[in-house]
């Protein structure tokens, strides 16, 4: 049975046919995360020594640009993992590095934790979705794949340690997740809104979305400094 890479992808508000810049503000709003990503980079870089984990996080916001580009522009199967896989990563990474760095857990509970991460994470749409008996995915326009994203940044922020809690680092994840709320709103207005807003509002979750990944870099890497 053939998977189909090349189907067309029709999900979002501003797509109304299948051309390549059917949908220009979402294509464009991409520009967002490589900005995101210069900056992110930019700001690992300046500390001494650099923060190549940061660094590394950086990249992937660049990739998830790139991939969201592909995936809004060419709009098929395949180009939408090219969208999905750069941001996954991006946030298993993150987790472990915020395990590891902000509440100082040894390597082996930092792999379990992860790895538990994932296992829930897979498994909460279809769990939903059989307790409630609908499609949770459709009824979202798909953010709910990103509650445990969600959940698992003010879990560590709520988990901020009382030595180190002078940084701010808590503080700072719980005001990120906020704007990550606030992006994933958007995200999920998105095809409801077509009737007054043509554009949709996808282009609004990029934009926020790319801040919220450099506001989530750049306080890993605050972290860092200021604990030395």
């Amino acid at each position: 049975m053939t998977m189909g890479w090349f189907e067309p992808v029709m999900a979002y508000c501003e797509r109304t046919g299948p051309g390549v810049w059917a949908e220009p503000v979402n294509a464009a709003s991409n520009l967002a995360f490589l900005l995101a990503a210069a900056a992110s980079a930019r700001r690992a870089r300046a500390v001494e020594p650099p923060d190549r984990a940061c660094l590394g996080l950086a990249g992937l916001i660049a990739v998830v640009g790139i991939g969201s580009f592909l995936f809004h522009t060419l709009a098929v199967t395949w180009a939408m993992y090219a969208d999905i896989i750069p941001i996954t990563l991006f946030i298993v990474a993150y987790l472990a590095l915020a395990l590891h760095r902000f509440l100082n857990l040894p390597r082996l509970r930092v792999e379990a934790a992860t790895a538990g991460f994932v296992l829930f994470s897979f498994t909460l749409v279809p769990t939903l979705d059989g307790l409630s008996g609908s499609d949770i995915s459709a009824l979202t326009n798909g953010s709910i794949d990103y509650l445990p994203a969600a959940l698992a940044l003010f879990t560590v922020a709520a988990l901020d340690r009382p030595e180190t809690r002078f940084v701010g680092t808590g503080r700072r994840l719980t005001e990120i997740g906020v704007l990550f709320l606030v992006s994933l709103t958007a995200r999920t207005l998105d095809r409801s809104v077509c009737a007054v807003l043509p554009m949709g509002t996808h282009a609004l979750w990029h934009g926020l979305n790319a801040l919220v990944l450099y506001a989530l870099v750049a306080t890993a890497i605050r972290h860092r400094a200021v604990l030395g």
